[in-house]
């Protein structure tokens, strides 16, 4: 089957799935580590090696974070962490920095997860899927969509209160997540909330109906 070329400057929405929706993330720690590594593959070819990047304290270096004299390969305009899958909204800043980006993080927390529960194999379905991203509205529509994965699948009541997505950098504003969004989108947080919060319901109705037509 012949892979569309993912082309560089535009967005688009990437999606993967574990094998048989294998739990993939089952504690805090484990969805912190893939939040690390999106966070340390996005840069090409980092100065440091991910298993050194923390320092004597436990911290995430800065030098690893924040280099400003390395390229990187993508941008991480949103993202959403669920215990089977990963949604991420992704510009491509290089060309195929998508591809090397999901291949260097997929395949690092595969090495990671697979240690750690003494497992052998592959853990993702297949290549990751990509969705072109065409406009502003859709973008926007899109966040919302990714934002309110948790809720509509009943992990949380409320998109604030799961800690792994960018729900809450939307909200705040805060310099210090993975994302980076605002040369995209114009966010403004109160608007934002109102905007998400009040489809909450109506995004599990549609769930259900989905459901209903699948079986």
């Amino acid at each position: 089957m012949k892979i569309r070329q993912i082309v560089t400057g535009e967005i688009y929405h990437v999606y993967n799935r574990s094998i048989a929706e294998y739990k993939i993330f089952n504690n805090d720690s484990e969805y912190l580590r893939m939040k690390e590594t999106l966070n340390y593959y996005k840069i090409n070819k980092p100065v440091v090696r991910f298993s050194e990047r923390k320092d004597k304290s436990g911290r995430v270096e800065e030098r690893v974070i924040s280099q400003r004299d390395v390229k990187e390969l993508v941008q991480v305009v949103c993202y959403c962490l669920m215990p089977t899958h990963t949604h991420l909204v992704l510009k491509q800043l290089t060309d195929k920095g998508i591809s090397i980006f999901m291949g260097n993080a997929l395949n690092s927390y595969s090495r990671y997860f697979n240690t750690k529960h003494n497992r052998k194999g592959p853990l993702w379905e297949r290549r990751f899927k990509e969705v072109l991203v065409e406009n502003d509205e859709q973008l926007l529509h899109l966040t919302r969509y990714i934002h309110l994965n948790p809720p509509t699948a009943y992990l949380v009541d409320n998109p604030a209160e799961w800690r792994w997505s960018s729900y809450m950098e939307y909200l705040s504003g805060n310099e210090d997540g993975i994302c980076k969004y605002d040369d995209v989108l114009t966010i403004n947080p109160k608007g934002y909330k109102n905007f998400v919060e009040s489809r909450i319901l109506y995004q599990r109705e549609l769930a259900k109906i989905k459901e209903l037509v699948l079986e």
